[in-house]
């Protein structure tokens, strides 16, 4: 699950990325109001931890842009600003939720949960598919019952193929979601392919086969059996 975090307050924003990096988010960072509108319009994000005091401008402008694009993206405000204006005017415009400063890092964590589990699998903690089960709690998977064992990256990508499911996801999409934007500055996205045929295997050996289809020349889909 990838996370932007806006915030121009560097070392909060450095302690807010070493917590969630710890609970296995992919984090960027965004200091000024021109940064975060450019990676907001860029890159696709499952979650965008917003400040509104940005250098150059104001980011509930970010969360419009965000919301008249139709970018579904989950918003969580975090913001020193506690009027309630603020807090109303942005969950009008389509924030999901308004964490005020000062804030401890689980409560964080949870709220950034809560926004994704409720945006991507309909707020269930439980997701099944093709005698698939995951628990995103624990970030278990089973299969009929049985264990599969799946690198940080395997259990991303599964996530994203659930959370797209019936869509054709490219390679470079899927390389963006697993690296961020360091997938800008690599020569060819052929990692993304060893992470899909080991995740394949493994799915395939606990007996769900033929979930991923490859889509030739244009990248990959989960199919609902």
């Amino acid at each position: 699950m990838k996370i932007l975090v806006i915030e121009d307050e560097r070392k909060l924003s450095d302690s807010i990325v070493a917590y969630l990096s710890g609970e296995n988010y992919l984090c960027e960072q965004a200091f000024t109001y021109a940064e975060a509108k450019q990676k907001a319009n860029i890159y696709e994000y499952d979650c965008v931890l917003l400040d509104l005091m940005l250098p150059g401008g104001d980011g509930l402008d970010i969360l419009s842009d965000l919301r008249r694009r139709h970018n579904p993206v989950g918003v969580i405000i975090i913001s020193a600003k506690d009027a309630l204006d603020d807090k109303l005017r942005g969950l009008q415009i389509g924030a999901d939720d308004y964490l005020p400063k000062p804030f401890h890092m689980a409560e964080l964590s949870m709220r950034v949960y809560a926004v994704i589990r409720r945006r991507e699998f309909a707020a269930s903690n439980i997701v099944a598919q093709n005698g698939l089960r995951i628990n995103l709690l624990d970030k278990s998977v089973e299969v009929d019952g049985q264990r599969v064992e799946l690198t940080k990256s395997e259990y991303e990508l599964l996530l994203f193929f659930l959370g797209n499911r019936n869509r054709v996801i490219s390679k470079s999409a899927m390389a963006e979601h697993l690296s961020g934007d360091m997938a800008d500055m690599m020569d060819n996205h052929d990692f993304v392919y060893t992470h899909i045929k080991n995740l394949k295997a493994k799915l395939a050996a606990a007996g769900c086969k033929d979930c991923i289809k490859n889509v030739y020349g244009t990248g990959y889909r989960w199919t609902e059996v």
